[in-house]
C-alpha cells in the first residue's frame, strides 16, 4: 500500500504542484517516511527526510502542551484570568460590534482566561467577513495593522518585544464578548507573551526546557543553526491560475538567531521526524520513552473537542465542520477521511499533522507550498496514509 502514497506523491510533483513532497505514518514502532522532488522548482536538492519546515501554525499545538505542564506545576490554571499575568489586558472592552468604531464598545460580560486562548474564545482573532473573506477593512483589523501586531502573516516576523506587543494589544477592545465565538490564531499569540511571564524565562528556552529537549526534538525552535536554515525550501503560494509562485519571506538570516517576538501561533520550525516525537508522546497519554512528560488528563483534555455546534459554526473555513481542543483541531464527525476522534493541526506554508487515536496512526505531510491545504493533495494523501503503514510492513 506504501506505493499508492508514493506513485501519489510522485505524480502531483511531476504535474508541478509542487517542488517535492514529505510524508511520515507511524503506527506502534513502525515509521514510513516517503519523500517525492526537490526543496525548490528549479534546484536539484532532494528532499529529505530531515529537511526543517517552517511548521507555521503547526507550533499551537505544541505550545497547548507545555500550557498544560505549567498548569500541572501550578504555575497557572486554566480559569485563571489572563491578568493575572498580563495587567494591560485588564481593561480591555469589548466593540458593539465586530465592525464598530473603536470607541462603542461594552463592558465585558466576564474575564478572559487562559483557557480561553487555549480554546480561541477570548472574543479576539481573524474576522471573517460578509463575502468569506478574511479581515476586512473594518476599524480593528486597521488598527491592529496600524499597531504593528502582525496578527496573521508569518512573515515578516513581528519586530515588537512581547512587553509593547501585549501593551499594544491591551489597547484595542475585544471584538467579541469572552466565550461568544470562535476566532483563529490571536489566542496563542496572547498565550506565547503569558507563558514566558508565568515561567520566568524567554518562550523559546521554556519550549526547549520542557518539550525539546526531553522529545529530543533537536532540530526545532524559533531559530536553526544556519547550516541549517540553508536547507529550509522556499515558500510558494498558487497565483490565479494554481501556479506555485515563490514567496518573498524574512531572510535566511534572520532565521539563524532568536526572533524579537517568538510566535506561539506560527513561528517554529522542525522536521518529520521531531513533529512525530512530539506526536507519539500525546498518543502514549503523555509518556515519552517511559518518562511520564504530561498527565493523561491533560492529554485528554487537548485531544477533545470544547466547542459547541454554534462555537464550531462560527469558525466558518478555519475549522471545516471540525471540533477545537487546546491548540488543535479534533473531528466530531465522520469526514472523508476517518471518523470522529481524529485530531491535529495543519500549518500556512503546506504542512499538516494527524492523530487518529482509533487506529493508533500518525500521519504527517510536509511542503512549503500552500495550496497543499486546498488544492485535494492533503485529502488523498491523508485516506492514503491509513493502508499505508500497518505493523510490520515498514
Amino acid at each position: 500500500m506504501s506505493s499508492q502514497l508514493r506513485q501519489a506523491m510522485a505524480a502531483r510533483v511531476e504535474r508541478g504542484e509542487f517542488p517535492g513532497l514529505l510524508a511520515l505514518g507511524a503506527r506502534g514502532d513502525d515509521v514510513l517516511v516517503e519523500t517525492a522532488g526537490v526543496t525548490e522548482f528549479g534546484g536539484d536538492v532532494p528532499l529529505r527526510r530531515d529537511t526543517p519546515f517552517r511548521i507555521t501554525s503547526m507550533t499551537k499545538p505544541v505550545l497547548a502542551a507545555v500550557t498544560l505542564m505549567l498548569a500541572e506545576d501550578d504555575v497557572l490554571d486554566l480559569e485563571q484570568p489572563v491578568a493575572r499575568f498580563l495587567p494591560e489586558l485588564a481593561g480591555q472592552r469589548v466593540l458593539a460590534r465586530p465592525d464598530a468604531p473603536l470607541d462603542q464598545t461594552l463592558d465585558p460580560v466576564r474575564p478572559v482566561t487562559v483557557e480561553d486562548l487555549l480554546t480561541f474564545t477570548l472574543g479576539f482573532g481573524n474576522v471573517l467577513g460578509p463575502d468569506g473573506g478574511v479581515d476586512p477593512p473594518c476599524p480593528i483589523v486597521r488598527a491592529w495593522r496600524d499597531l504593528g501586531l502582525q496578527l496573521a502573516e508569518p512573515e515578516p516576523r513581528c519586530t515588537l518585544e512581547p512587553d509593547e506587543w501585549i501593551r499594544r494589544f491591551g489597547s484595542l477592545p475585544l471584538i467579541h464578548q469572552p466565550g461568544e465565538k470562535w476566532m483563529y490564531n490571536t489566542g496563542t499569540l496572547v498565550l506565547g507573551v503569558l507563558l514566558a511571564r508565568a515561567a520566568g524565562r524567554p518562550l523559546g528556552d521554556l519550549l526547549h526546557e520542557r518539550l525539546f529537549a526531553p522529545l529530543g526534538m533537536t532540530s526545532t525552535g524559533f531559530w536553526l543553526p544556519a547550516e541549517r536554515i540553508a536547507q529550509v525550501p522556499p515558500h510558494y503560494l498558487g497565483d490565479d491560475s494554481g501556479r506555485p509562485v515563490r514567496q518573498t519571506g524574512d531572510s535566511a538570516e534572520s532565521w539563524s538567531r532568536p526572533p524579537v517576538f517568538p510566535s506561539g501561533s506560527g513561528g517554529l520550525l522542525s522536521t518529520a521526524d521531531d513533529y512525530l516525537a512530539f506526536a507519539r508522546m500525546l498518543l502514549h497519554g503523555g509518556v515519552h520513552g517511559g518518562t511520564r512528560l504530561l498527565s493523561e488528563r491533560s492529554v485528554a483534555a487537548m485531544t477533545t473537542n470544547h466547542l459547541t455546534s454554534e462555537l464550531i459554526d462560527s469558525g466558518g473555513f478555519f475549522l471545516g465542520g471540525a471540533g477545537w481542543g487546546y491548540g488543535l483541531a479534533v473531528t466530531v464527525r465522520d469526514d472523508e477521511i476517518s471518523g470522529p476522534g481524529r485530531y491535529g493541526w495543519s500549518g500556512g506554508y503546506g504542512t499538516s499533522w494527524f492523530t487518529d487515536p482509533r487506529e493508533g496512526l500518525i500521519f504527517i505531510v510536509l511542503s512549503q507550498v500552500t495550496d497543499l491545504l486546498w488544492n485535494g493533495a492533503l485529502t488523498e494523501l491523508s485516506k492514503l496514509a491509513y493502508g499505508s503503514v500497518r505493523p510490520g510492513e515498514a
